[in-house]
């Protein structure tokens, strides 16, 4: 795997080279990196579901360069996604709108609708520009586990399978994008991020979540956002989360859960139990949200037995970083 770290004219060249050969870019964005191709070559998507070994009901997001672009792609139907795309886009925001024919069926697992982002990362929207062709995108990880949030994570998992990456140094988020869905003229979130139901409240007054951001759903149902699906963002150790407000019974949970070889991840409040090996990830959900992906790869490297992985508040960006850990833990999960 080739990879680049100066987008330069000949560097852009070579890129544009290989997407137009229906191969595979991976390339960083504000939220974490994304593995691409070609959105408009069926060819090229397969390659994207092999790669990383994704179920075929699993849509993908199609990258624009700007918001121009949109309806080149799919409809704007109503004030409210027009609201959206002018508030949100470009940013850590995707929207499913109702696509147009240009864009294949593989593309969005036979949906009608697709969901479409505009990355504000300087690098992504470079690349975007230069190849000038919508790039069908998810995270660049194998399916299951834990999203890339910096190449040095996952070049090794990809290395024969991709073709070039782009290093970009670290996500600045770390989590995916919200993805929203406007529903009888009101926004839904299919998939939590960045962008908080507060935020789009702010915009549009009304703002529901979908019963599926924090519920197991049926592995053969049609989804119409990534990231919706079963086990997900998981390392392979297996993982426990668990959350209370109250400082006791959370010290009590991880306590009682702890065996020989626990790894405890999570703030300084839990810093003193003793456990196999104890891993900060942040004591503010911004820093949670930048630095989870990559510690559940490094918790990999301990051959540990379990993780139990301290919770957060289902608020603001809380309810995303829940979303994925419920996901990561499969599920696994206390709250008392």
């Amino acid at each position: 795997m080739q990879i680049i770290k100066e987008l330069n004219e000949d560097n852009l060249k070579i890129i544009k080279k290989v997407i137009f050969k229906d191969d595979l870019v991976i390339f960083p964005t504000e939220t974490v990196y994304g593995i691409g191709a070609n959105a408009l070559s069926e060819k090229a998507v397969e390659r994207i579901f092999a790669v990383k070994e994704r179920a075929r009901n699993n849509p993908l997001i199609v990258h624009l360069k700007d918001k121009a672009e949109i309806e080149k792609y799919a409809f704007i139907q109503n004030e409210v996604e027009k609201k959206l795309i002018e508030a949100f886009m470009p940013g850590p925001f995707t929207l499913i709108l109702k696509k147009k024919d240009i864009i294949p069926d593989v593309t969005t697992a036979s949906l009608d609708s697709v969901g479409i982002r505009i990355p504000i990362n300087e690098i992504a929207h470079k690349f975007l520009e230069y190849v000038d062709c919508p790039i069908a995108a998810p995270s660049a990880n194998i399916s299951t586990r834990p999203s890339g949030t910096n190449l040095d994570d996952i070049k090794e998992e990809f290395t024969g399978l991709v073709d070039l990456a782009i290093d970009g140094g670290s996500s600045q988020i770390g989590l995916e994008s919200t993805v929203v869905k406007v529903i009888d003229n009101v926004p839904v979130i299919l998939r939590p991020g960045f962008i908080t139901k507060e935020d789009i409240e702010m915009i549009t007054s009304k703002c529901l979540v979908s019963e599926h951001v924090l519920k197991q759903i049926d592995s053969q149902m049609k989804v119409e956002s990534p990231g919706m699906l079963y086990r997900h963002y998981a390392p392979k150790t297996k993982c426990l989360l668990v959350y209370s407000d109250n400082l006791d019974t959370l010290k009590e949970l991880v306590t009682e859960n702890i065996f020989s070889k626990t790894i405890v991840l999570g703030s300084s409040k839990l810093k003193d139990i003793p456990c196999f090996k104890y891993i900060f990830y942040g004591n503010t959900k911004e820093e949670i949200s930048h630095n989870i992906f990559s510690l559940l790869r490094k918790c990999d490297t301990y051959n540990a037995d379990l993780i139990i992985i301290e919770g957060v508040k289902k608020e603001g960006l809380g309810l995303a970083i829940m979303n994925r850990l419920i996901r990561t833990s499969n599920f696994n999960y206390i709250e008392k």
